[in-house]
């Protein structure tokens, strides 16, 4: 399945972006009560601006031409009082919908980082880590700016515009619609550009998550880049992001700024034609000045919300761009589905692979028909030359990946309709690389073991001692308080394989897999955790990836992995002599 976000077609990214939308709506489906008094207040707010002028008009006609200044003095204390109210109308709806877009910023990264976390390694091979960042960060973050700040003036100002159009052309149907006739133009020239104004801006934010990937790539190899003096080379590739995204957010401010300056020279248009022509009405004396100051005042009222639309309609546009990239990681589906409509074999071997098929891709199958059983309580040993499937086998009993062909069955069921979490307590898999996370020795080794994570620091060494693990735990100068930094080189690779091991162990697998585990240990500790493997449940097997052939030498059976088969390899001797001797992959 193709995860690469930056690939999907745009077919998918429309039907991403309708399905998404409705389930925006359900996340935010208890801040319908604050939406609605947030609209109430604009349609109050917009109501009392609205009718002001219509006041100024009559005053003026009645009391300011007659001279009666104490009518102008009630109209004006009316006056305050209303733009008063206004004030505070103005004020619910800000600090209503700022609430409203904070907790929907809350909600809507939760909700791409659980999704996240639902997709196989595959989603992560396809789509860089600084991308991905930046979707849940930054993407995020213009969909609140539109969402907190300009979503109720884009109402607000559409509810003035609509009901300044309505008194213009109730007052005088002939000069409102002369007054109205620019606003044709603005909508058709709106209309036309606005979606390469959306282009621009994904483009931009494309750039943004490109490079982004590229600084928290350069930062993750930084010793790399120190070791081989490549300074060059990762400044060239930053240059050349950084290039990439100055040239998008140049096109994406241009396309941004354009409506402004249109809009605003068709409103002064539209003023010009009022003045003009109710000058024109007065003369023949079917207008009052009164009038005509409305009149104007209702043709601002309508042409100085569009001015303000020009630059939130660009608002609008960067937060679909960003509404689309966030739409294409929710509405992804993982291809490790759970199935539930299997009914289990009987069988008294905890792994089988039956006549199983494997590829990355569609071009190249990396294991075809494989069948190999594991019986429970014993010792199995992959080896072959790298890059022969050792690693890609192992990933397909812990199922980080499914199998394109065949059936993968542990305990007779097939292996998709485990729960992640009974199948992650059922296997344990200690990687090449172990991953650490930030915190201590004890933080990374109840990492995931929910049967543990309310011990304290006492009873948790009595655990590690009954499971033999108390001579590990003494290679860390503070024991369990040991801090750990995650990428950082306060602990070798080695001592990181520890924790590895002691993590694996404490949840006690059914069957657990060591991929080159003891590759960055010294002889005597690899010899302290054979020891401790030795120890083990009578009922767990185990299953290791190994070039060493002191590691391999216990074992109950050695598969020979090579060239996509995975064949019984017979004794040590035997694999050695494959190994030496066998077809190695071009």
């Amino acid at each position: 399945m193709n995860y690469d976000l930056n690939q999907l077609t745009s077919h998918q990214e429309k039907q991403s972006t309708y399905q998404a939308l409705k389930r925006l709506l359900k996340l935010i489906s208890n801040e319908h009560k604050n939406l609605w008094l947030a609209l109430i207040a604009i349609l109050i707010n917009s109501g009392l601006l609205l009718l002001g002028p219509l006041l100024v008009g009559y005053t003026i006609d009645t009391y300011i031409r007659t001279k009666e200044f104490y009518g102008v003095l009630v109209f004006g204390g009316i006056l305050l009082v209303m733009y008063l109210i206004a004030m505070i109308t103005g004020y619910m709806q800000t600090k209503l919908m700022g609430g409203v877009g904070q907790r929907m910023l809350f909600i809507l990264r939760n909700a791409i980082f659980n999704k996240l976390q639902e997709f196989p390694v595959s989603f992560f091979n396809q789509n860089k880590a600084g991308d991905l960042i930046s979707r849940v960060n930054n993407d995020t973050d213009k969909l609140n700016q539109f969402f907190s700040q300009s979503l109720m003036q884009f109402v607000s100002s559409i509810v003035t515009m609509i009901g300044a159009g309505i008194f213009l052309l109730s007052i005088n149907l002939e000069l409102g619609a002369a007054a109205l006739s620019p606003a044709v133009v603005i909508v058709l020239f709106t209309m036309v550009l606005s979606p390469w104004v959306k282009r621009k801006n994904a483009k931009n934010l494309k750039s943004v998550g490109g490079m982004s990937a590229e600084i928290q790539e350069s930062l993750n190899n930084f010793k790399v880049i120190i070791a081989f003096n490549r300074r060059d080379y990762f400044r060239k590739r930053f240059d050349d992001a950084n290039k990439e995204n100055y040239k998008t957010a140049i096109g994406a401010g241009l396309a941004n700024n354009i409506f402004v300056p249109i809009y605003g020279l068709l409103s002064s248009f539209a003023q010009l034609i009022v003045l003009l022509f109710g000058i024109y009405l007065i003369s023949i004396g079917s207008f009052t000045l009164g009038l005509l100051v409305s009149y104007i005042s209702y043709c601002t009222n309508f042409y100085n919300p569009l001015r303000q639309l020009a630059a939130l309609w660009t608002s609008f546009q960067v937060a679909m761009a960003s509404w689309d990239r966030i739409s294409q990681i929710l509405l992804l589906e993982t291809n490790l589905p759970h199935i539930t409509d299997y009914k289990p074999a009987e069988s008294n071997v905890l792994l089988e692979f039956k006549n199983v098929h494997f590829s990355y891709d569609d071009s190249k199958e990396i294991l075809h028909s494989v069948n190999l059983k594991f019986e429970k309580g014993k010792t199995y040993a992959l080896i072959g030359p790298t890059g022969g499937g050792k690693t890609t086998t192992a990933s397909l009993i812990s199922r980080l990946f499914d199998v394109t062909k065949g059936t993968v069955l542990l305990s007779g069921k097939d292996i998709r309709t485990f729960s992640a979490e009974e199948r992650t307590q059922k296997i344990g898999f200690i990687l090449q690389e172990p991953f650490l996370f930030t915190g201590t020795v004890k933080d990374n080794i109840l990492y995931g073991n929910s049967r543990y994570k309310d011990v304290s620091d006492e009873e948790l060494k009595g655990i590690i001692r009954d499971a033999n693990l108390e001579a590990l735990l003494a290679i860390f100068d503070q024991g369990l308080s040991t801090p750990i930094t995650s990428g950082s080189d306060d602990i070798s690779l080695g001592q990181k394989q520890l924790i590895a091991f002691m993590r694996a162990v404490l949840r006690n697998p059914e069957l657990l897999i060591l991929d080159e585990a003891t590759a960055n240990i010294d002889t005597i500790t690899e010899k302290l955790l054979s020891a401790i493997l030795d120890k083990l449940s009578n009922e767990t097997t185990l299953v290791i990836i190994a070039h060493r052939l002191n590691t391999i030498e216990n074992a109950d059976e050695i598969y020979f992995v090579n060239e996509g088969e995975v064949k019984k390899a017979g004794t040590l001797k035997e694999a050695l002599n494959l190994l030496l001797h066998g077809k190695r992959l071009s």
